[in-house]
């Protein structure tokens, strides 16, 4: 990779020269695993790149192969500073591009990463993302320049490097007078240090790798073409500098780019134009919510609430029917991948922006505006996509934002009139909460990141059976039928109840809460009738958090819910054996032998001392802890086993020393 040879086309002001130079450059790169994958990347494949990396370079001499690295190093950083400062200059639109190609691989160089972390360059590539920047009072960056000539002030940032690098080069030899490049080197590390708080998220579907830049480049484009991808290319710069590095998270809230970035939002949802680049600029403002707490609120403050649902509308192509009802047209060709993905994109912002939303009583503004918000997401769960998997996806950010949505909100999700083929219970629409259940299912059958996709959507149908009678109906009609089938046990099974009540049993303990509650809700909370269902075995879980296994009713529900009072009746075929269900598994079981069949009275007493003895020996060594029932129906040490064992130990010694004086 010639990085010399750009660099002096650069200063000879030779555009077509760079731009030849640059395509080879960003081509050579492909073959390089870490430059290829621009915005997300294959963890699998790099770790293999990176062994075979490793292994070649241990039968390298390890001082040359240090030497080589450092210049290849510098070379780069040389690169994406002279290339910031020459997009200052506003070259030609083809070379913008191939310039903003190459800046955006070296953006995942974390070698790299602190030329790129200078306010001149967030201003230089917010400018060419569309979008203005306002600088913080007072501020006063060292890389800002006098631009009066570009290509001069490329020519004297060179030497300045050039003179970074002796300095820092003299510091490694040890030589005197280096305080100065120690300082830099110390600043630039501290630049660069990364912010391990999110995941990698998937690979992009769409753009992940450089395309080909051949003849085809030289074919004419109009202008709006040009503009789309450089405001592409740019937001992909500065949606790698921002997640690889804390210090660029904090200049980026500094210099408001949030701000920039929602007022552009709200312009492109304002108008009739299709979104050119959105997609990247919806993750920037992913990265920024996520990564920044403090970024949330000022974006919720600044109306984005607002702002995100109206692109959301346009995302899922939303027909407005009444105030809080979007029309489902099935004539209307299912939402497309590319609006799908930004759907998703906007999802995710919204749930950063309201995930407390639930824990509030909103305001009257509040409400007309999270109601909106869920008849829009009402829609979204409704709505056919192109790709399944891309629809599931949608879905389930969906669930998240809805769970975070104030309950008093989401009665727009049943204020629906019925269709003819609609699912009802008492004359409400239950369509969404059936596509919901849909959703669970297909959750429960795949089995994959179980917690993080089955919390969010047991907590939202918990809440809405506590809120709404007609939905706790239903789901119990279709979760939790009548019981007919008791030689199974109630966990064994590819029903929606069995796997729910496996789940009572799961090592995550939120997520066997999670499910328990749900079950227990749609028993309306009453022990006899859950235990019916689940088998004690799997309800103690549920029941000791609650103080509720001694099998007493519960003094007042969790919420307060106030449940109707109407009975659980039981079918024929349950009524016919239920007196010979085993109440800790739920099921009938074989009749097994009794273990003290001709035993004597005084054998079973002795068996059972022996068995005390047994337990309090093991209580005593620290391997059990027997626990009994208090008043209150909570879990408490039981000690009345130890003080009869030495009751009977005591009589025991008694005896004997009667017997020695006989």
């Amino acid at each position: 990779m010639d990085v010399e040879r750009i660099i002096e086309c650069i200063k000879l002001r030779d555009d077509d020269g760079l731009r030849v130079q640059l395509q080879q450059f960003n081509k050579e790169c492909l073959s390089l695993f870490q430059y290829a994958q621009c915005f997300f990347f294959d963890v699998e494949e790099w770790e293999k790149r990176k062994f075979r990396k490793n292994k070649m370079r241990d039968c390298e001499s390890e001082s040359e192969d240090e030497d080589t690295r450092a210049q290849e190093i510098f070379l780069r950083q040389t690169l994406a500073t002279v290339l910031i400062r020459f997009l200052q200059s506003e070259p030609q639109a083809r070379v913008t591009r191939v310039c903003l190609r190459t800046l955006r691989i070296l953006s995942r160089d974390k070698q790299v990463l602190d030329r790129l972390l200078t306010d001149s360059a967030f201003i230089t590539l917010a400018r060419l993302a569309g979008f203005d920047l306002t600088s913080a009072p007072g501020d006063k960056s060292s890389d800002q320049t006098d631009q009066t000539d570009p290509i001069e002030d490329v020519v004297k940032a060179l030497s300045d490097l050039e003179s970074n690098q002796e300095y820092e080069e003299a510091c490694a030899r040890g030589e005197e007078g280096c305080g100065e490049a120690n300082n830099i080197s110390i600043d630039r590390r501290r630049r660069s240090s990364v912010f391990k708080a999110l995941m990698r998220g998937k690979r992009d579907t769409r753009a992940s790798v450089v395309e080909d830049e051949d003849e085809d480049e030289d074919k004419e484009k109009g202008a709006g073409k040009w503009e789309e991808e450089q405001n592409k290319e740019a937001v992909k710069i500065l949606c790698n500098v921002i997640y690889n590095s804390a210090w660029a998270q904090e200049r980026a809230a500094e210099l408001r780019l949030l701000s920039g970035l929602t007022e552009k939002l709200a312009k492109e949802s304002q108008s009739g134009l299709p979104p050119s680049g959105q997609y990247y600029e919806l993750r920037l403002i992913f990265l920024l919510t996520a990564l920044r707490p403090e970024l949330r609120n000022q974006l919720k403050q600044e109306g984005g609430v607002s702002v995100l649902t109206a692109v959301l509308e346009k995302c899922v192509l939303v027909q407005w029917k009444n105030q809080y009802e979007v029309a489902l047209d099935p004539t209307v060709p299912p939402v497309s991948v590319e609006n799908t993905l930004r759907a998703q994109e906007t999802l995710k912002i919204l749930f950063n922006i309201t995930y407390s939303a639930h824990t509030l009583e909103p305001d009257e503004n509040d409400a007309a505006l999270y109601r909106r918000l869920a008849a829009v997401l009402r829609h979204c769960l409704m709505v056919c996509c192109e790709d399944e998997e891309e629809s599931d996806e949608l879905k389930g950010h969906t669930v998240n934002v809805l769970s975070a949505l104030p309950l008093s909100c989401l009665d727009v999700l049943l204020c629906v009139p019925l269709g003819p083929d609609s699912k009802q219970m008492d004359g409400v629409n239950m369509d969404c909460v059936h596509t919901l259940l849909l959703y669970l299912e297909k959750r429960l059958e795949t089995g994959q990141k179980v917690k993080e996709r089955l919390t969010p959507v047991l907590n939202l149908l918990t809440e809405c059976s506590r809120a709404h009678r007609g939905t706790r109906r239903y789901l119990r009609q279709q979760i939790l039928p009548p019981l007919r089938d008791a030689s199974v046990r109630p966990e064994q099974g590819t029903t929606v109840k069995s796997r729910l009540i496996r789940l009572m049993t799961h090592l995550d303990t939120e997520l066997k809460h999670c499910a328990a509650e749900l079950l227990f809700v749609l028993c309306k909370e009453n022990v006899r009738r859950f235990v019916k269902y689940t088998g004690y075995g799997n309800a103690a879980g549920l029941l000791a958090t609650r103080g509720l296994l001694g099998g007493q009713r519960s003094k007042g529900t969790s919420s307060g819910t106030q449940y109707s009072s109407d009975s659980d009746s039981d079918t024929e075929e349950y009524r016919q054996v239920k007196g010979r269900i085993n109440p800790v598994t739920g099921s009938v079981e074989e009749e097994l032998p009794d273990p003290m069949e001709g035993m004597t009275e005084e054998e079973k007493e002795e068996e059972a001392r022996r068995l005390v003895t047994l337990i309090n020996k093991l209580s005593k060594d620290s391997v059990i802890q027997p626990m009994g029932l208090d008043a209150q129906g909570q879990l408490t040490p039981l000690t009345g086993l130890r003080d009869l064992s030495v009751e009977e130990e005591g009589s025991a010694e008694d005896t004997d020393d009667t017997e020695n004086v006989e």
